[in-house]
């Protein structure tokens, strides 16, 4: 039964990972294609409605996964620093669903969803995809590591 318990935590750690990196990564290189060409801007406003979603229930379903997966792990060490990037990863996610996307909408419901966006907010934008990026991705190396490592 315990192994069961931890190929269904895995499973779903995994296919966290899969469903919020892959969203992370065509939303990421829509936005930076979309920092010098209207065409990009554009695209990015429209592929975001997909995106953000699918980034949500990936965290979600990795930080499922991961509480059954790490569920007889000490609490220190690598489940420690999946908790803090995940928690850095939601408060990034807050920051994107509440602040960003409803002022790229707005522009879109006023017709410049072409414009490109001012140099304000693609510096935010582009720093929030850095944490973004590099929190999934360190996520998935720590996961990797701790299970060669087991």
């Amino acid at each position: 039964m315990e192994s069961i318990i931890n190929f269904l935590g895995l499973f779903i750690l995994i296919a966290g990972f899969i469903v919020g990196l892959g969203a992370v990564t065509v939303i990421d290189l829509h936005g930076f294609l979309g920092r010098k060409s209207s065409y990009w801007t554009e695209a990015t406003t429209r592929t975001h409605k997909v995106t953000k979603p699918m980034i949500w229930f990936g965290i979600m379903m990795a930080v499922i996964g991961g509480s059954i997966f790490f569920r007889n792990e000490p609490f220190f060490g690598i489940p420690v620093y999946l908790i803090i990037i995940a928690s850095i990863l939601v408060l990034n996610g807050i920051f994107l669903s509440f602040r960003v996307s409803p002022y790229i909408l707005q522009r879109e419901k006023e017709g410049k969803a072409k414009e490109l966006l001012p140099a304000s907010w693609q510096n935010k934008i582009t720093a929030s995809f850095i944490v973004s990026f590099t929190g999934w991705w360190g996520a998935l190396l720590l996961i990797t590591w701790h299970i060669t490592q087991s």
